[in-house]
């Protein structure tokens, strides 16, 4: 509180607007990093977050190319903007690093995760999981009398969704891969 007892940033059409507009304020960014595929590269990737204490929110890795022997890891992070741009200076030199890119700020990208859902019910509950799961796209890949296991993809919002909605039904166990992305098709004039 300021010593008038009005309450920072209260109002943004108030003269006593007092927020500092040099802070900073958290994003979301997705991250695609080409690199050796040799061992020892994640680590040292994973190591440079840690390090510095970046959270990571999703990671994904898998070999892209077998001749040239890349794998594609997939980070996403928050962080202030200055924080980003660090990170992303920081992966590119590491030395088996060959391309960085931030698809957040390089244009539209496609982002999509797949997750298990197991979910035990019976009866009223039962029936409704299997409403949700229509409605949402999720597909039962297992089903016994006490259950079932659903998987979906999606992105991370649409999957949480789906999460918060099975709670209640009788969600016992979630497995998710993380988020793989890529950037869009360029658009053609014609």
């Amino acid at each position: 509180m300021s010593p008038l007892k009005i309450k920072k940033g209260s109002s943004s059409h108030s003269a006593y607007d007092l927020r500092d507009y040099h802070e900073q304020t958290i994003e979301r960014h997705t991250l695609a990093v080409i690199v050796d595929n040799e061992a020892g590269v994640l680590a040292r990737v994973i190591g440079l977050f840690s390090g510095r204490g970046y959270n990571i929110e999703s990671l994904t890795v898998a070999e892209v190319d077998h001749e040239g022997h890349r794998s594609r890891i997939t980070v996403v992070t928050a962080g202030t903007p200055s924080v980003i741009e660090q990170i992303k200076a920081q992966l590119g030199r590491i030395v088996p690093v060959h391309e960085v890119h931030d698809l957040t700020v390089e244009g539209p990208s496609v982002e999509r995760e797949l997750a298990l859902f197991r979910v035990d019910g019976k009866g009223e509950k039962r029936v409704e999981a299997l409403r949700l799961a229509d409605i949402f796209r999720a597909n039962v890949v297992d089903s016994s009398l006490n259950g079932f296991v659903f998987e979906i993809t999606g992105t991370s919002e649409k999957i949480n969704a789906f999460a918060d909605l099975m709670r209640p039904l009788g969600l016992s166990e979630i497995a998710r891969t993380g988020v793989a992305a890529l950037a869009r098709c360029a658009k053609t004039e014609t």
